[in-house]
């Protein structure tokens, strides 16, 4: 389950528990709030293990990126050697070997920026999700001890 909707229904039921007669204090059912809690803790670790397994596969394609690149570069090298008989064979040799390079950093780089703005927008919304998470459960903390100030989710 979402760690979202388990903080949603962490706060409705804070919000719609019944109050204690001339007081601020709201009554709630401790087993309830354990048992959202306990699933939050079995949410989390996922959404970690989800966020490792982004960066993981980003490294991955960085390095089968450079890998790439570099055998284009190769393969670039290794045509260039066999056209330097002729001159103009030989510039028209560098040229092609270096728009391949270009290529191939320019393919490499796009690659690159994708997976890291990939894996920083999922680190972000996992970041969010956690605040989101330690607000609300400040919030209910407060509101079980009597607090009268009402924690905000941002």
């Amino acid at each position: 389950m979402d760690v979202l909707v388990l903080i949603d229904k962490l706060d409705d039921l804070v919000h719609n528990a019944k109050p204690v007669p001339l007081t601020d204090q709201v009554r709630v059912d401790k087993e309830e709030i354990y048992d959202i809690l306990d699933q939050m803790r079995a949410t989390i670790p996922e959404e970690i293990k989800q966020a490792r397994w982004i960066v993981k596969e980003r490294q991955e394609m960085l390095a089968e990126a450079k890998k790439e690149a570099e055998r284009i570069v190769k393969d670039a090298r290794e045509r260039q050697e066999q056209l330097v008989g002729e001159e103009e064979v030989t510039k028209q040799a560098e040229r092609a070997a270096e728009d391949i390079v270009e290529d191939a950093r320019a393919r490499e780089r796009e690659i690159r920026l994708g997976a890291e703005d990939y894996a920083d927008e999922i680190l972000n919304t996992l970041e969010v999700n956690l605040s989101k998470f330690i607000a609300a459960v400040q919030r209910g903390r407060e509101r079980l001890q009597g607090k009268d100030e009402p924690a905000e989710v941002s």
